[in-house]
Order: structure tokens, then C-alpha cells, then sequence
């Protein structure tokens, strides 16, 4: 059974545990480390008895040098007595680092895999520290033998242009993990609202984005009550000054928490007509080039996306014919968008994407499998079994 080592930069993302569950259901053995930004990782990965790293937090870059820089020196002693890895993985730049670093630990072979899904700001600048930063990921990925990441425009804008990592590319899409087949959308109602209820517009995953709340809560003000939008995930609080509080006082916005991913995205999906598929957070880098979680649990669902034209996400959209697609960040633009919408256009709207081939926004077993076996191809040779003693 391939070994893999999984570090990840927080135990408590949602799609860390999304990213395991693919990996043992594709046959493989994972032993997971990494850093906390929760008290406690995200339920569902106990029984792994995660290896944490020490803590970390959310926008303090100067902190999570220092941690990473500590977990390089403890990392023998974090890691002492595990099985040797087949495969070391690294999510995100500072988990490449540590897998450097584990590589080194076991006197190994074991390929490093460089998974990136999200390219940093600071890594995009002309600066000494942007500057500074791409050269110790290009040190760093000269041992990687592959570079999974989540979106075309990340190979294409980033890593190509800037030359960044020579290595193979996975594509692993955001997609919806389904192993048991999952629950059947073809008889869900395709109807619009009942008579005097609004419509609804969900924004779930990672709320980051300010430009994006303070546009929602413009635009249903504007439409007096005809559009409500409710919020479901984990609110980046670093990034508002008051997301809570801003919430509460607007009166068609609210915040229903958290929400288990996959368990709860039938029922969180089928009670939303409409999904926000748009991101500002890094406006025409990071948020223009990725293809959300968002984008394929609505979809699967059902919900109709939003997404800004000139993104990745909108020509994915506009390849299929499908979604709302924006032409500029405003109330006007946005009201616009939905002048002709009635329960008949809608349910036409809806149709077309539960139409779409169910492959194009759901992973199952076959891609666990094939990603297992992607990384099994990887190792030059086979050697026996060690452990690692305390350096």
C-alpha cells in the first residue's frame, strides 16, 4: 500500500480533509502533519491522530516564518518512528519547504508533490520580497517530481510565466467528492420561488472577500427584499472589519455557519437558487485564475453560478453555456443581470447545468484511484520499509 507523508499549512481547511479521504479512497496509507489555525482539526481526521506542527495564523506572514522555521528544527522528533514514505506531499509553499526537509530526514527517495491551489499575493509582486519568495520556490521545486494544483490558469499565468516549478502537471480540479454515488439532482424542482419569497442567493466555502459582501448587500438593499443572500463556511475575519456585526445589520443577509463538506452540500445547495462563483480577494491574480469549490458544488446541485465574465471561472462557464456571467463589480451590472428572470428562465438556466455530464463537477472512486496510482508512478525505485529516528 503506497505511504504517503501529507503537509499540510492548517488541520483545520476543510479540504485537507477532502484531499485524504481521496487518497485512502484511492488506496493509499496517509500520515498527516501540519499546522493549526483551530483548536481542534476538522472532524472526520481523528482517527488519523494528526501530527500538528504547532499553530499558525491566518495573514501573519512574519509568525508563519517563524513557525515553519521551528517545525524544520522539531520535524525529526514530530516525525520519529512513522513507516518511511512512498510519496511526500507538500500543500502550499511553506509545506514544500518541510517536505525538503522530511525528504532529507529519511535519507530518501520518496518524490515530493508540490500541491498548489491558491497562488499568494506576495508571491506576485515586483518587490524584494515577492522577488525573494519566487526564487526559494523555484529552489525548493527543483526536488518536486510533480505539481498538482486546481486550475489551467495557475499553470498558464503563474508557474509558466514567471518559470516557476519544471516539473509534470496534475490538474485536480475543485470537484465534489463523491464515493457512494452520491444523491440524485434529476428530480430536484426546477421552479423559481413560491409567490411573495425571494429569491436566494448562496455565497458558501471560504468568505474572504470583502468587495464581494459589501456588493451583495448593495444589490439586495436595491432590490428591497425581491433577492436575499445567506452565508454559509468560514468567515476570514483578518479580512473584515466587523463580518458579524456588518451581517446582523444588513436586513436580507444572514449567516447560517459552518457546514459539513461533502456531508451537508445537498441540503445546503438545494435551498439556494443561485451561487456566488465570484471573488475579489486577489482582484486580477489569484481570484481571476482559480476555479472554486463554489463553482462545482452548485453546479452538482443544481444552483445556478455567478461568476465575472472575464475570469477563469467565467470561461469555464461560457465554454458550456452556462450561469449568470458579469460584466463589471456593480449594483447596476448586477440588477441587469437579472431583468429577465422568471421562474421560466431560471428553470431553463437550471436545467442546462443538471444536463451537464455529472463528471465535469463530481470526483469518485475511479479519479481517487487513478490520482493513487499517478503517485505510485512517481517512485523510482522501490526500497524497504524504515523508520525514522529522532535526528
Amino acid at each position: 500500500m503506497l505511504h504517503v507523508l501529507y503537509l499540510v499549512h492548517d488541520l483545520s481547511d476543510p479540504a485537507v480533509r477532502r484531499r485524504v479521504i481521496m487518497l485512502q479512497a484511492g488506496g493509499a496509507d496517509v500520515t498527516l502533519a501540519g499546522f493549526k489555525r483551530a483548536d481542534k482539526p476538522v472532524a472526520g481526521l481523528e482517527m488519523l491522530s494528526p501530527i500538528d506542527l504547532g499553530p499558525t495564523q491566518d495573514g501573519r506572514f512574519a509568525q508563519r516564518i517563524v513557525a515553519i522555521a521551528k517545525a524544520a528544527l522539531s520535524l525529526g522528533g514530530k516525525l520519529q518512528g512513522i513507516r518511511k514514505p512512498d510519496v511526500i506531499i507538500g500543500r502550499n509553499l511553506e509545506m514544500l519547504a518541510l517536505a525538503n526537509r522530511a525528504k532529507a530526514l529519511f535519507s530518501s527517495d520518496a518524490p515530493i508533490v508540490y500541491e498548489c491551489l491558491d497562488i499568494h499575493r506576495l508571491l506576485l509582486g515586483q518587490n524584494r520580497i515577492s522577488r525573494a519568495l519566487r526564487r526559494t520556490e523555484r529552489v525548493l521545486g527543483k526536488n518536486a517530481s510533480l505539481l498538482m494544483t486546481s486550475s489551467p490558469a495557475f499553470v498558464r499565468d503563474y508557474f509558466q510565466r514567471f518559470r516557476q516549478i519544471d516539473a509534470p502537471v496534475a490538474l485536480l480540479q475543485n470537484k465534489v467528492l463523491e464515493l457512494n454515488g452520491g444523491s440524485d439532482t434529476s428530480n430536484q424542482a426546477l421552479q423559481g420561488p413560491k409567490p411573495g419569497e425571494p429569491w436566494q442567493i448562496g455565497w458558501f466555502g471560504a468568505l474572504r472577500c470583502r468587495k464581494s459582501l459589501e456588493l451583495l448587500a448593495a444589490f439586495t438593499r436595491r432590490m428591497e427584499g425581491r433577492f436575499e443572500v445567506v452565508l454559509r463556511g468560514r468567515p476570514a475575519y483578518s479580512e473584515f472589519t466587523d463580518f458579524d456585526g456588518f451581517v446582523a445589520a444588513e436586513p436580507y443577509l444572514r449567516f447560517e455557519g459552518a457546514y459539513r463538506n461533502p456531508e451537508d452540500l445537498p441540503r445546503v445547495y438545494g435551498e439556494v437558487h443561485f451561487s456566488w462563483a465570484i471573488d475579489f480577494f486577489e482582484e486580477g491574480l489569484n481570484s481571476s485564475w482559480l476555479l472554486p469549490n463554489r463553482l462545482y458544488e452548485g453546479c452538482r446541485y443544481g444552483a445556478v453560478p455567478i461568476a465575472m465574465r472575464n475570469t477563469e471561472t467565467g470561461r469555464f462557464l461560457a465554454d458550456r453555456h452556462l450561469g449568470k456571467l458579469l460584466d463589471e463589480p456593480s449594483v447596476d451590472a448586477l440588477a441587469a443581470l437579472f431583468e429577465d428572470l422568471t421562474p421560466e428562465t431560471y428553470s431553463a438556466a437550471r436545467r442546462k447545468i443538471l444536463a451537464e455530464d455529472r463528471g465535469t463537477w463530481v470526483c469518485d472512486v475511479r479519479d481517487c484511484r487513478a490520482l493513487v496510482e499517478r503517485l505510485a508512478g512517481l517512485r523510482s525505485t522501490r526500497v524497504p520499509n524504515m523508520m525514522l529516528q529522532a535526528a
